[in-house]
């Protein structure tokens, strides 16, 4: 999927929840794709999510 439909689709799914849910759900809906779009970029690097969130403190022990 390139990457001006899945622009399309976000565009539209923050769209819709503005809409229908008000301003509340547009920040919501837009707050867990960035979360989304950060997870993904983790794994599509190679990085073990788990790994990320734990910090440097299990390198340190």
């Amino acid at each position: 999927m390139n990457k001006a439909l899945v622009g399309l689709l976000v565009g539209m799914a923050l769209g819709f929840a503005g809409w229908f849910g008000g301003f509340g759900a547009f920040l919501l809906v837009a707050a867990l794709g960035a979360v989304g779009y950060v997870l993904g970029r983790l794994m599509d690097d190679g990085v073990d999510v788990r790994d990320f969130l734990s910090g440097r403190d299990r390198e340190r022990r």
